[in-house]
């Protein structure tokens, strides 16, 4: 994987960017040169993200808004178009993960996966269509290995990050003939605040399947995802469209 090239004098919009992989990707984009917009609902830690981007001399807008809620995809888009004029890159990384038997699963944990994993991607990248042929830009999808593989008690996430694997590949194909680049990451597990959900399965939980979708080589690096992440959404990445780039230790290898 190449590095990402120069971004100055470009925007990024990137979600998720509290803590974990979305702030990881922020910086990283503020490092080789982009301005930020960031949104998350956690309000303190997109602060924290922001004063590091601010130290990196990077200007940075910072929206607190639920991504669940369809109306604020299009506001976290208008709110960044009208700060600096221009969106450059989109970045959907925000995500939730509410593992649990299928059988007790609440509607609510099941629409609010929905929302938050696979609805909201769409939802942006609607709204920022526009302003990213402009800029000959690029959507980079954060799906994840769960995507090619089934994972006991995660059946509401894994058919999320399938859908919006597939819905990188329809929208590259859907641009083919113009300038925009769609394209997405797929990681493996990372020692993020989305794993504490783990703790949520209940004490009769066969772990024996739960572990099944870990690799032997361990946890994935957030700082190597956020350089793929980074990359893609730079024009070093030119030559890619429609791709799922797996970063998960060999764990959907075989």
């Amino acid at each position: 994987m190449m590095a990402p090239s120069d971004m100055t004098g470009r925007v990024a919009l990137v979600t998720g960017a509290a803590a974990g992989l979305g702030r990881a990707s922020a910086i990283r984009l503020a490092e080789v040169g982009a301005d930020l917009a960031i949104t998350d609902v956690a309000e303190a830690g997109l602060e924290e993200t922001a004063q590091t981007i601010r130290a990196l001399g990077r200007k940075v807008l910072v929206l607190p808004l639920d991504l669940s809620q369809r109306a604020n995809c299009r506001t976290a888009v208008e709110r960044a178009v009208a700060e600096f004029g221009r969106l450059d890159a989109l970045c959907n990384v925000a995500g939730v993960m509410i593992p649990g038997p299928s059988a007790t699963m609440t509607d609510e944990a099941w629409d609010l996966t929905m929302a938050v994993n696979l609805a909201a991607p769409f939802f942006l990248i609607r709204a920022a269509i526009p302003h990213l042929l402009e800029a000959k830009g690029a959507v980079v999808n954060v799906t994840s290995c769960a995507a090619f593989q089934g994972q006991a008690y995660f059946a509401a996430y894994c058919a999320t990050k399938s859908g919006l694997a597939n819905m990188t590949k329809a929208l590259a194909m859907e641009f083919t003939n113009q300038p925009l680049r769609v394209n997405a990451v797929a990681p493996g597990g990372m020692m993020t605040g989305l794993t504490d959900g783990m703790k949520l399965l209940p004490p009769d939980t066969d772990w024996p399947l739960v572990q099944r979708i870990g690799s032997p080589r361990g946890l994935c690096e957030i700082e190597d995802v956020a350089e793929t992440v980074a990359f893609l959404a730079t024009d070093a990445a030119r030559g890619y469209h429609g791709s799922v780039i797996q970063i998960d230790a060999g764990v959907t290898a075989g």
